[in-house]
């Protein structure tokens, strides 16, 4: 029993240590473990799981909508990157450059991608000559590499998986359309399969991607009122067409620039999904993204007719679910520590009592109910739980947001907010860049993104009390 319990008093409190508590998380559900190089972690395989079936999910997602997958080369030639130069100025303090080949030196530093617009744009400008070449939506997944100063698993490392959606268009409305296109898939996402509500707007001219005309994004909120970036959705316009000379000729026989975007989500969108819903015990996860939905967990499993009816149950459930037995010589309670610990949905517990009344226990991990139910309902009992425990983690997350969003309406309510109650601030907004500045500077506080569904919650600016142009979703953020 000892051991049992060592398992869950080796996780600190969340509320003790969020920091700590995420960090025992990822190390002790196994997800991930420290490389040797600094700032890079290695995905162990009950990590890479969840991003498999991320991977899958979006990947569907994104080719109903039209998109191609596709893949380029890891280095990008110097003298490619600095083509475009807000783009290359606002990476140019995380990039990682190969100057050798072997022993010799290279004529020309070669960047380990940061991000593959450059890429893209030089592939582009080779490919497209014609209206009748467009448009191109293409995606690639694949890992970059940007060397942060402060690393944590997931959510900031210095190598990280991701997918990065380019897009080319012949016309501005084309490339806002995919845009606002892509930021919906993403948003429907995280909401259906991870439970993870999100709010859907516009990034400020301060925040947005380098060399946007536009950036949109979803915001989700951690369980300690931070916020996460789950995604974002980038409108170029013909900015980098022009700085590319990227050009079709029109059905006018007249030379016109594309229109481009380009959209991605990382392995980030597992660090929000530990902190959106575990709890002191580890993990829980939502049956549509766990990679094992259910485990059977017999009683006595020395006893034969034990093992034979948990070894029936899951012929029975593995065309239907992602389910597995553990037959392994731990104790029970080790065993359901250890489920918990994983986060995987629901535990059935089989034993020989069970069995004389032809039932099962179904353990729910995200309440802990136990429900008793007949072996010969299991099936359609497990498919009606799952879907209530999916529907219910989204409310939970969701009135755990809502409960942690204050307005303010100017700027002492707006410091008091941030000082009294972790989560995001609604305030109004001049569009001045000063105030984000002073904001952030004096708050730490930062601008999450102008809501699509704005209101007018006050006429002046939280932060100078000029007139006030935007609503505006702050908070502190990781």
């Amino acid at each position: 029993m000892a051991k049992e319990k060592k398992l869950v008093e080796s996780i600190t409190s969340m509320e003790e240590d969020f920091a700590q508590w995420y960090t025992d998380v990822v190390k002790k559900a196994e997800l991930i473990d420290y490389s040797s190089v600094k700032g890079c972690m290695i995905i162990k395989p009950a990590g890479y799981a969840i991003w498999e079936n991320i991977q899958h999910e979006l990947d569907r997602r994104f080719k109903e909508s039209g998109v191609q997958n596709v893949y380029l080369p890891m280095f990008i030639p110097e003298s490619l990157l600095n083509k475009e130069k807000d783009h290359v100025e606002g990476f140019a303090p995380e990039v990682a450059w190969v100057t050798h080949g072997g022993q010799n030196e290279l004529q020309e530093r070669l960047c380990v991608r940061p991000t593959s617009e450059t890429l893209f744009c030089d592939f582009y400008k080779n490919d497209i000559h014609s209206y009748r070449d467009l448009p191109k939506i293409y995606n690639q997944w694949c890992s970059v590499v940007r060397w942060e100063k402060e690393t944590r698993p997931f959510l900031r490392s210095r190598e990280f998986l991701w997918q990065e959606g380019h897009t080319a268009h012949a016309t501005a409305e084309e490339a806002v359309e995919r845009t606002e296109l892509i930021l919906n898939i993403y948003a429907d996402f995280c909401e259906e399969v991870l439970a993870m509500p999100v709010i859907r707007g516009q990034k400020t001219e301060k925040e947005k991607f380098a060399g946007a005309k536009a950036t949109y994004a979803i915001e989700a909120m951690m369980h300690d009122g931070k916020a996460l970036q789950a995604g974002t959705s980038h409108n170029f316009g013909d900015g980098f067409a022009k700085a590319f000379e990227i050009q079709y000729t029109d059905k006018n026989n007249q030379l016109q620039y594309v229109h481009q975007t380009s959209w991605g989500v990382s392995t980030r969108l597992i660090g929000g999904l530990i902190m959106v819903h575990g709890d002191d015990s580890g993990l829980v996860l939502p049956p549509a993204i766990a990679p094992v939905q259910v485990m059977i967990v017999p009683i006595q499993q020395q006893k034969e007719q034990v093992m034979n009816q948990a070894v029936q149950l899951l012929d029975t459930l593995k065309d239907t679910f992602r389910v597995r037995l553990d037959d392994s010589d731990k104790s029970p309670g080790w065993k359901f520590a250890e489920q918990e610990m994983r986060g995987i949905p629901v535990r059935i517990e089989l034993g020989p009592k069970d069995i004389e009344k032809g039932q099962c226990v179904l353990v729910r991990r995200d309440t802990r109910e136990k429900i008793q139910v007949s072996l010969d309902e299991v099936s359609a009992k497990l498919a009606q739980l799952l879907d209530t425990i999916q529907k219910e983690m989204f409310e939970r997350a969701k009135a755990h947001r809502d409960a942690h969003i204050s307005d303010a309406h100017n700027y002492e309510e707006f410091k008091q907010a941030l000082e009294q109650k972790p989560g995001f601030i609604r305030g109004m907004w001049c569009g001045d860049r000063a105030c984000e500045e002073k904001i952030k500077e004096e708050t730490t506080a930062t601008s999450r993104c102008m809501p699509f569904e704005q209101e007018q919650i006050s006429g002046v600016c939280v932060c100078c009390g000029k007139p006030a142009r935007k609503l505006v979703f702050w908070g502190k953020a990781y």
